[in-house]
């Protein structure tokens, strides 16, 4: 028996009202492809914004920033997090604003905002004496350095119970020892050395015999607070630089002696303006790339450069500014200075100047307070690094693996 209700006549749809539901279910159809439309392109965009951004990030570098601050100390570290660390400000007096100015411009050429962390080496006046003038054009987070001052002087003391000390009782402050580190995003930076102390352990590995250190015997001389200066030992990736303040000899010989404690660099920032770096300092570091930060009647003296230049894996050696102090017998090729020197003259001198004997006052050095120019350096995770030259756009690439041995 077939069921009652199939047997019964199903409603024919007539041809108009079937015209009218093909269009209203094509409606529909169109409504939900028009929906989704802006969905897929929503997704679509997304997506590609986040590969561009995941590229920017594998693309980014450490960028580090040596100012000029005319035979005193700046140099603005920004890594790939963004995170910065400013080592020194310059001088003091009339050179203040200066050079908090030039600070300043390398600040708004990596993007800043704020200075996250302060390293002041020690409380000389060429790289204490800025903070005064760039205090408060730029907020800093976290004012880094050794404890007391050891070498009382009245201006200077008076700055720190002042000036210093009310920058940093509205941030942080902190007092680092050997062995720290520095909290930076992506950056290894340790502490190496702190008023008067070196660091005793090796940062990775054992320690490494140091031929050099058997012909150096350390001067039974007073500490100043050259002594004090804090050491920073910088990685990222493969990339290594260090910068030592102006770290003494007696104090380059207890970091780096008997044995070598640090490894190798791939960039030296010459320690004391580009004065003598020991040969059992920078011979054991072998860099590829040395940096000084001279002026041009400061650093750069003969008897430095022959140590800079006789390092075992030396590529290029690259000058803040022209030395008198080694003429161009001792200088390297214009390309690699950023700065002339002041009192331009027709004919550069060839011989080294000769400085008054010791006891006796050299003339003061002229301002030179016009355009100033900086080295930019750039590094990636696998110890690639370029150096810019911003006086004249020269750039030079030192790739992995194709340095000498």
């Amino acid at each position: 028996m077939i069921p009652i209700f199939s047997q019964l006549p199903r409603p024919r749809l007539s041809k108009e009202r079937g015209q009218k539901e093909t269009r209203l279910k094509n409606f529909v159809l169109q409504g939900e492809n028009l929906m989704r439309a802006p969905i897929v392109f929503l997704f679509a965009l997304v997506l590609s914004a986040a590969l561009v951004m995941a590229q920017a990030r594998t693309a980014k570098t450490l960028d580090i920033y040596v100012v000029d601050v005319e035979g005193g100390n700046a140099v603005l570290f920004v890594a790939p997090s963004g995170e910065s660390v400013l080592i020194d400000t310059g001088n003091a007096g009339a050179g203040a604003a200066r050079d908090a100015g030039r600070i300043m411009d390398a600040v708004h050429d990596a993007g800043l905002k704020q200075i996250d962390h302060l390293i002041i080496t020690h409380y000389h006046g060429d790289h204490i004496g800025g903070l005064s003038e760039l205090g408060p054009r730029i907020p800093i987070q976290d004012f880094i350095d050794h404890g007391p001052n050891t070498q009382p002087n009245p201006a200077t003391d008076q700055f720190l119970q002042t000036g210093y000390k009310e920058l940093y009782t509205k941030a942080k402050h902190t007092v680092v020892k050997p062995g720290d580190k520095v909290p930076v995003s992506g950056l290894d930076w340790r502490i190496v050395a702190a008023a008067g102390n070196v660091l005793k352990t090796p940062l990775s590995g054992s320690a490494r015999p140091n031929p050099a250190c058997a012909e150096f015997k350390p001067t039974d001389v007073p500490r100043t607070e050259d002594d004090q200066s804090v050491g920073s030992f910088i990685t990222y990736g493969k990339f290594r630089t260090i910068h030592l303040g102006d770290l003494t000899l007696n104090r380059q010989f207890d970091l780096m002696c008997p044995n070598t404690r640090l490894g190798t660099v791939d960039l030296q920032i010459a320690a004391r303006h580009g004065n003598v770096n020991a040969e059992f300092l920078t011979h054991a570091l072998q860099p590829r790339v040395i940096i000084t930060n001279n002026g041009t009647r400061k650093g750069g003296q003969p008897e430095a450069m022959k140590i800079f230049f006789s390092s075992p894996r030396l590529e290029d050696l690259w000058q803040i500014h022209f030395s008198l102090l080694g003429g161009q017998e001792y200088a390297v090729p214009g390309m690699f200075i950023a700065n002339t020197y002041d009192d331009q003259q027709a004919l550069l001198p060839v011989a080294p100047f000769i400085p008054p004997p010791q006891g006796q006052q050299a003339p003061p050095a002229p301002e030179h307070n016009g355009n100033a120019y900086y080295f930019k350096v750039s590094a990636q995770q696998d110890g690639t690094f370029t150096v810019t030259n911003t006086r004249n756009g020269f750039s030079k690439t030192y790739r992995t693996g194709s340095g000498t041995n």
